[in-house]
C-alpha cells in the first residue's frame, strides 16, 4: 500500500480580533512513500498548521489534504505526532506512555505490551521502561514520544520541531538514531524544523516555503548519498541555497 499524501490547494484562515489571518495560501504537495521531507521556513509562516492539518488535528478553509486516496477529515492512527514539547503523561511511566494510543484503539493488553516493549527497546530505552518522566533527560523524553508515536504503526510519521528543545549534542545523538529508526521502519516521515543543517542532513526533499501567508516555493531534492557528512561540499553548496531562499522571504515578514 503507498499512502501517498496529497496536499492540493490547502488554504487555512483564521478568525482573531483584528480579522481574518491567512496562515496558508493554495498549499500544494505531495509526498511518497517511505519518504523523509523536511518543511522549512521563516518563523510564523505556517509550518506547524500544515502539520496540524495533516494530522486532522484542524481542517483547511478551503482544499483538500488526501491519503492513500481518501480525504483526511479527523485524526487517525495512520497519522502519529510527534510535538516540541515532550508532552508525555507525567504520572504514566515510559511504557505505560507508549501503549497509550493502543489503549485507546483498545487493543488486548498482551499485545499493548509486546508492541511497546518492541519500541521502547527500539528507541534504545528498554533499562528505563518501569521510569517515569522526571526521571529522564530532555533527549530520552523525546525518545519515549517517538515510540508512542510508532506503536500505533502510523503510515506517516508527523515531526514538529522534535529536537528544537534539546542541547546541539543531543540533537546530533537523535537525528542518527531518527535515520536509523526511518531505515528499520519505512515509515513516511514529514519533518518540521527551523534548522537548516538539520535538514540538509536529514531529508531526500526540503519544502520551503513562503512567509505568511505560507505557500510552498521551492521543493528542493537532497541528492547526497547516506550516510552523509554535515561539512561536506555538496551539503554546504545546498545550504547555502536553502539559506538565500529563506533570507528572501525573512525580509518580507514586518
Amino acid at each position: 500500500m503507498s499512502y501517498k499524501l496529497e496536499i492540493l490547494n490547502v488554504t487555512k484562515t483564521f478568525n482573531s480580533e483584528e480579522g481574518e489571518i491567512k496562515a496558508l495560501e493554495d498549499v500544494n504537495l505531495s509526498v511518497n512513500c517511505c519518504e523523509f521531507l523536511c518543511i522549512l521556513g521563516p518563523s510564523g509562516c505556517g509550518k506547524t498548521t500544515l502539520l496540524r492539518l495533516i494530522a486532522g488535528l484542524d481542517y483547511p478553509s478551503s482544499g483538500e489534504i488526501i491519503l492513500d486516496g481518501k480525504e483526511v477529515k479527523d485524526p487517525s492512527p495512520d497519522r502519529g505526532m510527534v510535538f516540541q514539547e515532550f508532552s508525555l503523561f507525567p504520572w504514566r511511566t515510559v511504557i505505560k506512555n507508549v501503549t497509550f494510543g493502543l489503549e485507546i484503539q483498545g487493543i488486548d493488553e498482551e499485545e499493548q505490551y509486546r508492541v511497546a516493549n518492541e519500541y521502547i527497546e527500539l528507541v534504545g530505552l528498554k533499562d528505563f521502561k518501569n521510569c517515569y518522566p522526571y526521571e529522564l533527560s530532555g533527549g530520552m523524553k523525546q525518545r519515549v514520544a517517538i515510540a508512542r508515536a510508532l506503536a500505533t504503526e502510523p503510515a506517516i510519521l508527523l515531526m514538529d520541531e522534535p529536537f528544537g528543545s534539546v542541547d546541539a549534542q543531543t540533537r546530533n545523538v537523535l537525528q542518527e538514531e531518527l535515520l536509523q529508526i526511518w531505515k528499520r521502519t519505512e515509515k513516511t516521515i514529514l519533518f518540521v524544523t527551523h534548522s537548516v543543517d538539520e535538514a540538509v542532513y536529514l531529508a531526500d526533499r526540503v519544502a520551503v516555503m513562503s512567509a505568511r501567508p505560507g505557500r510552498i516555493i521551492e521543493c528542493m531534492r537532497i541528492n547526497i548519498a547516506r550516510p552523509r557528512k554535515r561539512t561536506s561540499v555538496e551539503a554546504n553548496v545546498i545550504r547555502e541555497k536553502l539559506l538565500t531562499l529563506l533570507s528572501s522571504e525573512s525580509l518580507r515578514i514586518g
